[in-house]
């Protein structure tokens, strides 16, 4: 079964699951097979062989070629004495110990040719044999690991898809005729006003005094200004320009270096700090400073419209509409006491996110039926995660 991402649009979850679970259930049983498999013989003793069966793996690959027919003498004789050492080292009762010595023999002669090759990998094939009871016990292992692996992600898409429909069904339980409005004209108010006051501050404050208060609402989260560029930022507060409008700078940057010259004193500096973040000081605006319709729970707008309220007054007093943006932010914040905020939010979830579509599903019970199936596909999963544990 494919670990692929959930696709509720083509994925009948339980089926998923208990394909899973086979698979988990089959990989189980193949893993005790294969340790079955290196029990009947033993660890320590498999591991010996595997040992000496890689040594002379190694010789092979680096000598097969050049002691086979007409080979140089010198080369021949070490790769000799390598495998009878090979040989030597080998503990008495080591498992296949006469094989490893036929090994020996037919490869101790005067000449090799390809049938004297084709003897030696025959005669090695008991050793093989072994060796990859260790190696099916490694991949089957590995087929374990990925099937639980497969199960847990499964169970993560099922709980985000389970969350995804207990929203659906909250909003396909709201109010559609509630008075959203009483949440909407209030941000949009606030929103309106501190618009008009950024962009006042945008377009009358210095570069080096807006991109400082920039820089200092970084310790405030949930106004997500992008940091200004630390070049950007020593630009402006070290070189004249800085005293310029962000606007001014833009237009600066558009010049050739010659006519800068009479505007700046470095036109270099300025085109290689300014004019590399252009793109930067031109999305510069309002959006950080803006409230969401629809709006979001109560306790985020209540932590949001609290640092809104320390970062809108440090440049109320330097813009127009800035206290009054200031009032409206307040209004905004006492939404969620004043207002029975919860309903009239997913009323307005309701009508922004509900399409036909989703509505037609909550009507045919199709959603609650989907809900149902997902619980029980992460029960199952979670059930056959604790039956097969991890290694």
């Amino acid at each position: 079964m494919s670990d692929a991402a959930f696709d509720p649009a083509t994925d009948d979850p339980r089926t998923v699951a208990e394909d899973l679970v086979a698979e988990l259930r089959e990989a189980r049983d193949a893993l005790q097979r294969a340790r079955d498999r290196v029990d009947e013989v033993g660890e320590s003793e498999l591991r010996a062989v595997a040992d000496a069966d890689d040594d002379l793996t190694t010789l092979f690959d680096r000598y097969e070629e050049e002691v086979t027919g007409d080979g140089d003498f010198k080369t021949f004789i070490e790769f000799q004495s390598q495998i009878a050492a090979i040989t030597e080292e080998l503990s008495e009762d080591v498992r296949h110990r006469e094989v490893f010595e036929e090994v020996d023999d037919l490869l101790q002669q005067r000449r090799l040719t390809e049938s004297d090759w084709e003897k030696v990998r025959s005669a090695l094939e008991p050793v093989r044999a072994d060796v990859s009871r260790l190696d099916d016990r490694d991949e089957a292992r590995d087929r374990y690991e990925d099937a639980r692996f497969s199960a847990e992600r499964r169970i993560d898409d099922l709980a985000d898809r389970i969350a995804d429909l207990e929203d659906l069904q909250r909003l396909g339980d709201a109010d559609l005729d509630a008075p959203t409005e009483r949440l909407r004209d209030p941000i949009e108010a606030y929103n309106d006003r501190v618009a008009d006051a950024f962009a006042d501050f945008r377009s009358s404050a210095s570069a080096r005094d807006l991109l400082a208060f920039v820089a200092k609402a970084d310790a405030y989260p949930l106004v997500p200004f992008e940091s200004p560029p630390a070049d950007l930022r020593e630009y402006v507060d070290t070189y004249p320009a800085g005293a310029e409008t962000v606007g001014q700078l833009l237009e600066y940057a558009e010049y050739s270096k010659s006519k800068l010259d009479h505007y700046v004193d470095d036109p270099d500096a300025l085109k290689r700090n300014v004019s590399t973040r252009r793109t930067y000081l031109r999305r510069l605006d309002e959006e950080p400073l803006t409230v969401d319709w629809p709006p979001v729970e109560a306790e985020t707008l209540r932590f949001r419209a609290r640092e809104l309220t320390s970062v809108v007054a440090r440049f109320a007093d330097h813009a127009d509409e800035g206290e009054t943006a200031l009032v409206a932010l307040r209004e905004v914040r006492a939404l969620p006491r004043e207002t029975d905020y919860e309903r009239l939010r997913d009323s307005a979830q309701a009508r922004a996110q509900l399409g036909p579509e989703e509505r037609d599903r909550l009507a045919s019970g199709d959603v609650a039926d989907e809900l149902a199936a997902c619980r029980d596909a992460r029960e199952r999963l979670e059930d056959a995660l604790d039956e097969y544990p991890g290694l």
